[in-house]
């Protein structure tokens, strides 16, 4: 066990509790004589001796009591200095009440036995049998007063001997008593000190956690939610101590449902803020205590993105038996029919079919291609990327590649301090992909544009990709990122999917933000920077 400190022992309430106590019976026993001088009823022998002496010093015992109890309130000096304090205050004022009531016959011994009682208690370490010497010597200097100064008394040592004794066998065993109270309230702060570590160490791991974690008591009130669950819900304000319905009514109702047997213990449904999807798990916990019911928030995106590289896996594996049996007879094909278009033979009528032999196979080649493509693409290698001059770069490598010119794609960025975490390679990808749809599709001035900004609501940085086309039909919408679906009948119908799956593989979301008959936006969405983290396979 690890041993505390005195000074620890000292800054207890107990100890100072104590203390206070101690003095109150002191203070009571100076108003008790004072009453008895005052109204003259003090017994013999008290004050028999040197009545003006014993009265001085009670009423001085009740003044420096009442000093005491102001040093106590205030805690200075520290604990150990005033319990010395108090016990040699205690001797003397008692030893001087002894001489002037006629030495041990006053019977303030006992009082003595009292005060180092106390003082052992109080007091750690050997000073308790300091206080029991010097007290006997105190005794001991009594009795050679009267032997040698007082006519007519003898003096008892015997008495004064056993006093003594008596003295010792106090302070030994208040030592002992003492010594186990410490021990125990040691052992008991170090407890407190252990829980207090503990609870932290929960925190702690709670807050850090990937995956939002919120506790509900049995009247549905939040009593904890972690750093995580408030991004992923969009909560920017403190919810701690409210009830679920204000601050998210529609997990409230998923809860409900649950609660009452008619919903899923799992619910899916879009973030408050509408930016993510999420999963929630609902737990029922001890009933009858303040945390009833313990609710796991988990972002989609991630979820999806373990799926994805588990379904890639598998995709390669498909790819390679597509590649082994369809590639061999699809280039017999193409070579067969780039012969016959340059043999000379074919007549006008069929050169047309020939044509359409060699498009459609370097069509479905291209297709093996792309599924090959995504099959063996690596993980995503995240890098913090200042979005500005990414942009920059992209347009200008963009703009002469395609043979544009320099007002056909705009950029507009929201401030130049933006960052995201993504594996600059793969964006590439998606915008290049997006920017030659809008293109392809653009009717206006210029023909496509880029926005950057940050959502207020949730912090997520994101990227417009803007076209000035037609817009896209009502019933293509819901097909849009499914593989091989496409308007374009020289397309392969990968490149959406292809660029959604990218996205998903650097935790950020594709999504048609907006879509009318004056065009459409492509919004991609990235995860927070510290909420990110590199999967491996």
């Amino acid at each position: 066990m690890k041993h505390l400190t005195e000074d620890h022992i000292e800054l207890g309430d107990m100890n100072w509790r104590a203390l206070r106590f101690f003095n109150l019976y002191r203070i009571l026993l100076c108003l008790l004589f004072i009453s008895l001088i005052w109204i003259g009823q003090l017994p013999s022998p008290l004050g028999i001796y040197n009545e003006a002496l014993f009265s001085a010093t009670i009423h001085g015992y009740l003044v420096l009591a009442g000093v005491f109890a102001w040093t106590i309130h205030i805690k200075i000096p520290r604990f150990s200095t005033q319990v010395n304090i108090h016990v040699l205050a205690d001797i003397i004022a008692i030893g001087l009440l002894m001489y002037a009531s006629n030495g041990l016959s006053s019977g303030f011994g006992m009082l003595l036995v009292i005060a180092i009682a106390g003082g052992s208690i109080l007091k750690s370490g050997r000073i308790a049998i300091l206080y029991a010497a010097i007290a006997s010597l105190l005794i001991l200097v009594q009795e050679l007063n009267v032997q040698f100064f007082r006519e007519g008394q003898e003096p008892n040592y015997i008495h004064a001997g056993f006093l003594g004794v008596t003295f010792f066998i106090t302070a030994i065993l208040g030592r002992l008593l003492a010594s186990r109270v410490e021990k125990s309230e040691a052992l008991a702060i170090q407890h407190a000190i252990d829980l207090e570590s503990l609870a932290q160490l929960n925190e702690f791991i709670v807050q850090r956690m990937r995956a939002g974690i919120m506790v509900l008591d049995n009247q549905l009130i939040i009593r904890l939610i972690n750093e995580s669950g408030c991004l992923l819900l969009g909560m920017t304000e403190e919810v701690k101590n409210k009830r679920l319905e204000q601050v998210a009514p529609d997990i409230a109702v998923k809860l409900n449902d649950w609660l009452q047997g008619g919903g899923d213990r799992i619910a899916i449904l879009t973030s408050p803020a509408g930016d993510i999807d999420i999963q929630l798990s609902f737990t029922q916990l001890v009933p009858g205590t303040k945390f009833g019911i313990l609710v796991f928030i988990e972002d989609l995106g991630l979820m999806r993105q373990r799926a994805q590289h588990m379904k890639l896996a598998s995709l390669g594996r498909l790819a390679a038996s597509i590649a082994h049996e369809v590639r061999n007879p699809l280039g017999a094909i193409m070579h067969a029919g780039q012969l016959l278009s340059e043999s000379g033979e074919v007549t006008p009528e069929n050169s047309r079919l020939v044509q359409i032999i060699t498009d459609q196979s370097r069509r479905v080649n291209t297709i093996i291609k792309n599924v090959q493509d995504i099959s063996r693409r690596r993980v995503a290698n995240l890098q913090v990327v200042k979005v500005s001059d990414w942009l920059d770069n992209f347009v200008n490598e963009f703009i002469i590649s395609h043979n544009l010119s320099a007002g056909d794609i705009t950029c507009s960025i929201e401030s130049e301090e933006l960052q995201i975490k993504v594996d600059p390679d793969q964006l590439f990808q998606v915008v290049s992909n997006l920017v030659e749809n809008a293109i392809r599709h653009g009717e206006g001035d210029p023909l496509a544009e880029i926005r950057c900004g940050i959502k207020k609501d949730s912090d997520r940085v994101y990227i417009d990709i803007i076209d000035h086309g037609p817009g896209i039909p009502d019933d293509n919408r819901q097909h849009l990122f499914e593989p091989f679906f496409t308007t374009n009948s020289g397309g392969t119908g990968l490149g959406l999917y292809i660029a959604r799956e990218l996205c998903e593989a650097n935790q950020a979301s594709l999504t048609l933000q907006g879509n009318t008959e004056n065009g459409c936006c492509f919004r991609i969405q990235f995860a927070h920077i510290e909420k990110q983290h590199n999967l491996v396979n």
